[in-house]
């Protein structure tokens, strides 16, 4: 699913209640990381949930060098930002996801006021560790 799509389903979704299942159903939708993914390394700092990042770098079919992210949560609800987050930055350029902000997105879909002061941490913490992941590969 796009980055325009989840934005486009969230905006049919007046009550939070909804917005916070909607999420669960992101999450629902993220393939599933291979046994050894699940490793120190690939985990991210600063969220109180368990959360694990892939990085895979790939070329699009331009042949211009792309970063693929993939991920997954203990939590249900952290693992739908982390779907949100990759429908935001994976198979993006390196130049495009350091361009990126995330707040806006995050503040229009009314995130930055409906998430509990970790869950918040922990979704910039993740955004932090893509960028940081796109600096290394620039």
């Amino acid at each position: 699913m796009t980055i325009d799509e989840i934005i486009a389903n969230f905006d049919l979704l007046d009550e939070w209640e909804d917005r916070y299942r909607y999420l669960i159903e992101l999450g629902r939708t993220l393939e599933p990381l291979s046994q050894d993914a699940y490793n120190e390394e690939n985990k991210v700092r600063g969220c109180a949930s368990q959360v694990w990042l892939v990085t895979e770098a790939a070329h699009d079919d331009k042949g211009q060098p792309v970063l693929i992210f993939h991920g997954d949560s203990d939590a249900i609800i952290v693992k739908g930002l982390v779907a949100l987050v990759l429908a935001l930055y994976s198979r993006k350029s390196p130049a495009s996801i350091l361009e990126t902000d995330a707040v806006p997105l995050f503040t229009d879909l009314g995130l930055a006021q409906h998430l509990s002061t970790q869950r918040a941490n922990g979704l910039r913490a993740m955004v932090e560790r893509i960028k940081n992941e796109a600096r290394a590969a620039a």
